[in-house]
């Protein structure tokens, strides 16, 4: 069992003007449950812990998570709204967000929450839910008992500067998970926010020496490339007519932690002890479902049948 915790919401589109105004398409969303539904797709047992609201949106949320194979019993039902992510996307078809989530649904988790979460081989974080209160609080006391606990603890930074602007705040969260992660992911505009004009291994470097076994950064259209103790593992990308970007970070990391469990190393032990030959195939396996989502509209991940 993996548990993925974070944010649900829905990803609004434009879909075009209309006589009166403007055409949306809400769609299902947020980068942990994203991630939740990929590892479903991919034929592994997960469980959703997050906040999910009340109302007809927060009903169609859990609707797709039972309906996706992901174990709700760790969801908390909150009389809060449901968060919105309105979506633009620019002429590569690369996402740009605004978020409406003041107050929400995804914000509300507390420590008390944690009573209802189950034991798991894996746990992952990330997104801004690691960066807002008091849902940050709880997830990061999460990630400290799951370490303790001797699961896998992975971690997507998923800076979201329109939810926390301070830069300052997302470098400071970093360094509070770096103990406890094993696995850490991040995007090269992640890198850009965190620590602008650095070099990318010098930063790699630190996060490694403070914790992690390995640090990976996805550069979109130009692939991935990797840190470990052993050096640099460089991914090209899949070829692919993208249609948009939404979800292939989410796809990327659902799939690094289905190849792990397909091979029984889903633990820290594994992860540490893996070389570069065995982190060269993960990456590679992870590069061919994230292609599949970016030719579709959408977080629309693909199932292990897509993935050859």
């Amino acid at each position: 069992m993996i548990v993925v915790s974070g944010e649900a919401l829905m990803d609004v589109f434009d879909a075009g003007a209309t006589p009166t105004g403007q055409r949306l398409d809400a769609r299902i969303g947020g980068s942990p449950l994203n991630v939740a539904i990929g590892l479903a797709r991919l034929g592994q047992p997960v469980s959703f812990f997050g906040g999910i609201g009340r109302g007809f949106l927060g009903e169609r949320l859990m609707q797709a998570l039972r309906e996706e194979g992901v174990a709700t019993s760790a969801v908390v039902r909150v009389a809060a709204p449901t968060t919105l992510g309105l979506v633009g996307l620019d002429a590569d078809g690369v996402a740009d967000y605004a978020f409406y989530g003041e107050g929400g649904a995804d914000r509300r988790l507390v420590l008390s929450d944690l009573a209802g979460v189950p034991k798991a081989a894996a746990y992952h974080f990330g997104s801004y839910a690691m960066a807002v209160e008091p849902v940050g609080s709880t997830l990061r006391e999460l990630a400290r008992r799951a370490a303790v606990s001797g699961a896998l603890v992975t971690y997507d930074v998923n800076v979201r500067t329109n939810v926390e602007p301070d830069i300052g705040r997302w470098r400071a969260l970093v360094q509070q998970m770096l103990p406890h992660v094993h696995l850490m992911k991040l995007s090269d505009e992640d890198l850009r926010h965190l620590h602008p004009g650095e070099d990318e291994a010098d930063c790699a470097r630190r996060w490694l020496a403070g914790g992690p076994g390995l640090v990976v950064v996805t550069h979109g259209s130009e692939g991935a490339r990797a840190f470990s103790a052993e050096g640099v593992i460089d991914i090209a990308p899949v070829p692919t007519k993208v249609v948009d970007t939404v979800g292939a970070g989410d796809t990327f990391q659902a799939a690094m932690l289905t190849w792990l469990a397909e091979r029984g190393q889903l633990n820290p032990g594994a992860v540490r002890a893996m070389r570069r030959e065995g982190w060269s195939e993960v990456l590679a396996f992870a590069a061919r479902p994230a292609a599949i989502t970016c030719s579709r509209r959408g977080a629309d991940l693909p199932r292990r049948a897509e993935v050859a």
